[in-house]
């Protein structure tokens, strides 16, 4: 008897604990309130635009066949992404957003609070991929909410099979940033199109790189994307189709060594080409390659812009002055002068 008195004050305490837990007998527990899938609305994309004052303009959308598109302008995002819970009757959840659009003004003025936010906010992620809207905001390339997600999630997919512009997330760009001062993402039109690379310096956008130099990036990046040349051979036209690239650098005094491989396959031909013919065009695009080499880096250089990494790159070939070279890498990049060898290989189409 004396056992069960003791036994029973305990049963009481364990019971009081868990109606605490469960928030019986009170209209509020320590445990968040659960929702039903249907109840929430899932978003996907979110754009965030310069607003007037000062003010960020944040859109989102939730895609799908029946998207539905939010905004708001508050003076920082956490109280824009507040704001639009009150514009729906479901509960507006962020975690699923996996795709960024910034606007060129924006990133002109600086995206460093952007990508901070996304990388401290409990439902955000800096898995998200980015891009940038040239000559737009984000908000208004996002008006059709359905058009939206889909197009950028075949960006996305084409980038992981290398025919687009190699896709970027918030914590790549804000990595790069931070380590190297400056980095690159895709960069898009107001109709979603690919556009180049933008490049940034200290969180804020130096440039568009168009398609051409943005073809030069990859390859002093050793980025692989699919490309499609045409060359004249002589007896016809030649459609080349590249299909990787390797690329390495060194420093020697104020003289950069560029050495990049180029492999290629022959895609059209008017008839069989004979060895030297194959050589020939293997020529051309090593030419080709370089050119756009040379383009793309006289850019950088005149941006002052080093976003491929090249005083790491560098400095890890030679480590010992590898601190000096980074302390006063903003004087020493602009100078340097480029020694720049292409190697193509070319296969396919030999008698």
């Amino acid at each position: 008897m004396k056992k069960m008195c003791r036994v029973f004050p305990l049963l009481l305490i364990i019971i009081s604990a868990l109606c605490a837990l469960t928030g019986c007998g009170s209209t509020s527990g320590t445990l968040p309130q659960a929702r039903e899938m249907g109840d929430m609305a899932l978003l996907r994309t979110m754009g965030v635009d310069l607003g007037e004052n000062g003010f960020l303009a944040v859109t989102v959308s939730t895609g799908g066949e029946e998207a539905m598109v939010l905004s708001a302008e508050q003076p920082s995002l956490s109280a824009a992404c507040l704001a639009m819970q009150g514009q729906s009757d479901k509960y507006v959840f962020f975690g699923y957003v996996d795709q960024l659009l910034l606007g060129e003004e924006l990133a002109k003025l600086g995206i460093d609070g952007v990508l901070r936010h996304f990388a401290q906010d409990v439902e955000l992620g800096l898995n998200t991929r980015l891009w940038v809207v040239q000559d737009a905001g984000a908000g208004e390339a996002m008006e059709d909410g359905q058009k939206t997600d889909s197009r950028l999630e075949t960006l996305r997919a084409d980038s992981l099979m290398g025919v687009a512009l190699t896709t970027r997330t918030a914590g790549e760009i804000l990595s790069d940033l931070l380590e190297e001062g400056s980095a690159y993402a895709p960069a898009l039109d107001s109709g979603l199109r690919e556009a180049g690379y933008a490049v940034f310096k200290n969180g804020k956008l130096k440039g568009i790189l168009d398609r051409e130099l943005s073809r030069g990036l990859e390859l002093l990046a050793g980025e692989t994307t699919a490309d499609v040349l045409q060359f004249d051979t002589g007896g016809g036209k030649a459609v080349v189709r590249l299909s990787g690239i390797k690329s390495s650098v060194s420093l020697d005094g104020d003289r950069l060594h560029i050495r990049c491989t180029v492999q290629a396959n022959l895609a059209e031909s008017a008839r069989t080409l004979e060895p030297d013919e194959l050589d020939g065009l293997c020529r051309q695009l090593e030419q080709r390659e370089r050119e756009r080499i040379e383009q793309t880096l006289t850019q950088l250089q005149a941006w002052n812009v080093d976003c491929v990494g090249l005083c790491r790159r560098t400095g890890l070939k030679r480590p010992s002055q590898w601190a000096e070279q980074k302390q006063n890498w903003d004087t020493i990049f602009p100078g340097l002068a480029a020694d720049i060898q292409v190697h193509a290989k070319i296969e396919g189409g030999v008698l």
